[in-house]
Order: C-alpha cells, then sequence, then structure tokens
C-alpha cells in the first residue's frame, strides 16, 4: 500500500470513525490524526482518542517507523489543527502523562479494576448453572414435572444476559462504567434473594431472568473497562483472567450447587450467590474507579465550568447529542455492527454455538452420570471437573502463548489484530474432536473417567476459542469494544438459553452418541472461520464496503 494510499485511508477514518479497522501499520499516525482533528468528534470517534496512548506505551511507533516508508506528517501547518490547541475552551488530559487518563494509572490501580470486573464476572456467570442440580428438588417442591420448564428454568438467566447488554451498554456510554457496575450488582443481590424467597416455578423464572439482566453488566462492560484502562502488551493476560468468568464460571457451579443443594437446600444457592455479590459490590465501591473518557472528561468540564464560571467549557470527546439521542444511538450501533460487520458476527456466532454447547452438557451430564455411572447426588457436579481442568489449562496456555507471539511479532514490527486468532486454531480442532470422544464413550458406557477426559479436552478448545475471539475483538473495535462485546454478549446468551430446552429431544431422537456427533459436525463446519480471517481479516477491515459509520 503505497504512502498516499495509507495517508487518505488514515484521514478517512479520523473523520468517519472506523473503529480500529485501518491498517495496522498505520495505527499510530490514525491515533495522532485523531488528536489533531479539530472538529467535534462523532460517537465513533469517542474511545479512539482515549486510546492515544495506547500504541505509545507499546512502542508501536518506534516499530512502525522503522518497517514502513516515511509518511508526510499529518500535524504540520494547519490552520484548523492551530485552531484547536489555541482553543481555550477545549477540556482535553493535561498532557500524555496525565494522571487522570485510565491508559496512565499505576499497575496497582489497573489490575484492581480488571480484577474486581473478573471476579464479578465469574460469581454472575456461576449464577447461571449454580442452581442446576437442585433443580429437582425444584419441580418437586412446585409439583411441577414439565421438562420444558425444568431446563427453562435454568436457561432463562442465560436470556437475562442477552437482554440485559441491551441497555446496560448504552446507559454506560451516557453515565460512564462505574455507576452500571454498582447499580447492576446491587440489584443482581436483591433479584437473588428475590429468587431464595419465591413461592411459585413463576415467580422463580421471573426473579432468574432480571438476576441474569442485571448479572450482565460485567459481561456487557467487562471487555470495555480492559480495552480502557491496558496496553496491547497487557491486554491478552487481562483477557486471559477475565475470560475465566464466563467460560469456567458455568462449570464451577454445578460443583458448588451439588454440595449446597445436597445439605443447605436449593434456596441456599441463591442466598449464597446474594452474599458473595455483596462482598464484590463492596470491592468494587473502594477499589474501582471511572474508566470510560468520555466521563471522566465530562466530569473535568464541569468541574472547571463550575470553577471558572465559563459555561462555554466543553469536553474534546463531547458529541453535542441529548442523552436521549446517545441513549438511541447506542443501543442501536451493537445491533448495526453485529448485522454489518462480517468480522464480528462470524467470531460472535461461532463463539455462540461453542459456548451454547456448554449449557447443552448441563441437560445430560448430572443424569448420564446419576443414572449411567452411579454418581451420588452431592458428588455428580464433580463430572464437570473435567471441562473446568480443561478451561485452567487453556487459561495458562493461552497466557503463555499469546504474549509470546505479541512480543514476537512486535519485534517484527508486522502486529496485527488478526495475529490474535493463533491461539484459536487448535481449539477449534479440539471442540469437535471432543464431542466425538464424549458422546461415544457415554453411548458405549465407557468406565467414567473417559467421557471425563473427552470433557477436559471440550473445555481446553472453548477457552481457547473464547479468549481469542474477544481479544481480537478488542483489538479490531478498540475505539467500540463495549459495543462489540455487548453485541457477542447477546448473540451468545440467546444461543445458550435456546439450545439446552432442545437437548432432551436431541438425545432422545438420537441417542448420545449421534447427539453430539451432529453438534461436532457444526463445530467442524466452522473451523475455517480462523483461517479465514487470519488471511483476509485486514483486507476486510480496510475494505470501504464494510466501512460503518457508527
Amino acid at each position: 500500500m503505497n504512502d498516499n494510499k495509507i495517508r487518505n485511508i488514515i484521514e478517512r477514518s479520523a473523520v468517519e470513525g472506523h473503529d480500529a479497522d485501518i491498517p495496522s501499520n498505520a495505527r499510530t499516525l490514525h491515533e495522532n490524526a485523531s488528536k489533531q482533528w479539530t472538529t467535534s468528534p462523532s460517537p465513533t470517534e469517542i474511545d479512539s482518542l482515549q486510546s492515544d496512548k495506547d500504541t505509545e506505551k507499546d512502542g508501536e511507533s518506534k516499530e512502525v517507523s522503522t518497517q514502513t516508508t516515511p509518511i508526510p506528517s499529518l500535524h504540520s501547518k494547519s490552520e484548523a489543527e492551530a485552531e484547536e490547541q489555541d482553543d481555550p475552551n477545549i477540556v482535553g488530559w493535561d498532557g500524555d502523562d496525565d494522571p487522570n487518563n485510565p491508559l496512565n494509572w499505576s499497575n496497582k490501580k489497573k489490575w484492581a479494576a480488571i480484577g474486581i470486573v473478573s471476579v464479578t464476572t465469574l460469581l454472575t456467570s456461576l449464577g447461571s448453572s449454580v442452581f442446576a442440580p437442585g433443580v429437582p428438588m425444584v419441580m418437586e417442591e412446585f409439583h411441577s414435572s414439565s421438562q420444558t420448564l425444568e431446563g427453562f428454568v435454568v436457561s432463562v438467566f442465560v436470556l437475562g444476559f442477552a437482554f440485559g447488554p441491551l441497555i446496560i451498554a448504552p446507559l454506560s456510554e451516557m453515565f460512564g462504567r462505574l455507576p452500571l457496575y454498582h447499580a447492576s450488582a446491587f440489584l443482581f443481590v436483591i433479584f437473588n434473594i428475590a429468587c431464595a424467597v419465591s413461592t411459585s416455578l413463576n415467580q422463580l423464572i421471573v426473579f432468574r431472568f432480571f438476576a441474569g439482566s442485571f448479572g450482565a453488566a460485567p459481561l456487557a462492560l467487562g471487555g470495555g473497562t480492559i480495552a480502557d484502562v491496558t496496553s496491547k502488551e497487557q491486554r491478552a493476560t487481562a483477557m486471559a483472567i477475565w475470560v475465566l468468568g464466563p467460560t469456567v464460571g458455568p462449570v464451577i457451579g454445578p460443583i458448588v450447587g451439588g454440595f449446597i443443594s445436597h445439605y443447605l437446600g436449593w434456596r441456599w444457592n441463591f442466598y449464597i450467590l446474594g452474599i458473595a455479590a455483596v462482598c464484590t459490590l463492596i470491592g468494587g465501591i473502594f477499589l474501582m474507579k471511572e474508566t470510560y473518557a468520555v466521563t471522566i472528561l465530562k466530569r473535568k468540564t464541569i468541574r472547571l465550568q463550575k470553577e471558572t464560571g465559563n459555561m462555554a467549557l466543553r469536553s474534546k470527546l463531547d458529541t453535542g447529542l441529548t442523552p436521549g439521542q446517545l441513549f438511541r444511538y447506542s443501543i442501536i450501533r451493537p445491533t448495526r455492527m453485529l448485522i454489518f460487520s462480517p468480522i464480528l458476527f462470524s467470531i460472535s456466532l461461532y463463539v455462540a454455538v461453542v459456548y451454547s454447547y456448554v449449557y447443552l452438557m448441563f441437560t445430560t451430564v448430572t443424569v448420564i452420570f446419576e443414572t449411567q455411572y452411579g454418581f451420588p447426588s452431592d458428588l455428580v457436579g464433580l463430572a464437570f471437573l473435567g471441562i473446568g481442568i480443561g478451561c485452567l489449562s487453556a487459561q495458562l496456555t493461552f497466557t503463555y502463548v499469546a504474549n509470546r507471539s505479541y512480543a514476537a511479532h512486535m519485534a517484527k514490527g508486522d502486529f496485527e489484530p488478526e495475529h490474535r486468532l493463533e491461539t484459536m486454531i487448535p481449539g477449534a480442532f479440539l471442540v469437535p474432536i471432543s464431542l466425538f470422544w464424549y458422546g461415544w464413550s457415554v453411548q458405549a458406557n465407557v468406565q467414567w473417567m473417559c467421557p471425563i477426559i473427552g470433557m477436559s479436552f471440550f473445555g481446553f478448545g472453548l477457552l481457547l476459542i473464547y479468549m481469542a475471539a474477544n481479544t481480537y475483538l478488542i483489538d479490531v473495535f478498540t475505539s467500540h469494544a463495549a459495543s462489540a462485546m455487548a453485541a457477542t454478549t447477546v448473540l451468545r446468551s440467546v444461543a445458550a438459553a435456546i439450545l439446552p430446552m432442545a437437548g432432551p429431544k436431541l438425545y432422545a431422537a438420537l441417542g448420545y452418541g449421534w447427539g453430539n456427533s451432529l453438534l461436532g459436525f457444526i463445530a467442524a463446519a466452522m473451523i475455517p472461520i480462523p483461517f479465514i480471517f487470519l488471511k483476509y481479516g485486514e483486507r476486510i477491515r480496510t475494505s470501504p464496503r464494510f466501512q460503518l459509520k457508527l
């Protein structure tokens, strides 16, 4: 790509706000151009201004300058640029090292925020399945024998995961991420206590839905928070920790819930979940600060207006939209991104399919290991340890490999977001293989350790796919990470809520062997996805056909 073409793409993306949809070797220049742009930024430019420091922290500017042909500076002699620099009414960061910029926070402060978000994500994800071993007790207490309701009372929580981000994500863009974390955590506690005191199955289903809706906050906002505070060097490790929540949480849930339901009763699953959520809420109040640049600069502008009496002051990230316009705009954006971005749609669909298989297993594992292998009710949840061990092993593997891969590509000066997908490839093959293994070992009634080993390989493959996908999407849509994560959370959660309800009929018709083989064939059909985007991802990101004016 010649210099003029790169320059044109950079200038166009600075004006129109194309997320990170520019060639990776032009990213530094795009960010510099964004800093200098004089017009009021559109909502699509907001977060890209926050990430100005990102590539500087990575040392990417040096790498680019040594690996590419020099490009004419975009900073020189522009009357418009000088006008903005001299405009005393524009409120921005106090220099590149402003300590209020989350990218400049101390590592202790950054990792405190990441830690709280990760623990909260783990807790809410655990809440989706902790109740599963107690479902037979619920159905007996409320005198119901409906298999559909038996599955729905579990999966309705995940349906809340799909609904919550549609409201939480746009509200976070209006009021900041921190108030949404705190308010959602408080309401998550309230509705879990409501579940514990439910007097009918209908009440329990409704309260579970609202608990899931408010529990979706860390799922919808976590990726955006990580993008707010981390450089690319830190991002793989941060993502690996955060992603443990939605992947390991549902696996730990039945293990914990099996003991709680057996010894304390099914209602105590919700009491204990509520108590744990109160602890994370208190930790968040004391340890977390606002990370969203738009909100931080908006508050700074309001403070300076009060101190100086100059009401003409405005944030450099001010969109000029009313709260109502911003809400409508923000709620539409994740949907448009999901529909019109082939990268976001394909990766989100892949994750949704694989992730929903975990919840489908909830409909079979308990029955299989109780009836076929004779596990007692308090120990049957331990069968999920196979998936858990696989997920933890994958987390360690991903962190090590992804960090080494990033360092190697940065040393050569050729890092692109698509390199994040390299770790997805082994997972893409492991998932279908493990489903064949698990299904046919159960069908043949092989010793119980064999299907558990198959489940461990499934967990390993699942986490590799999930972590690579999320890290890739954050790198591609850095300026709209929260919206991208909200979109993928909605699709993933809808799939995880619907598929388990089809599980009993699927296995009744095909058996465990062919039933799981069908799932394996679907997963195998999606293996080409990481290869396609590894080869063509940058071309798709930079193609005018797929540039979205968000």
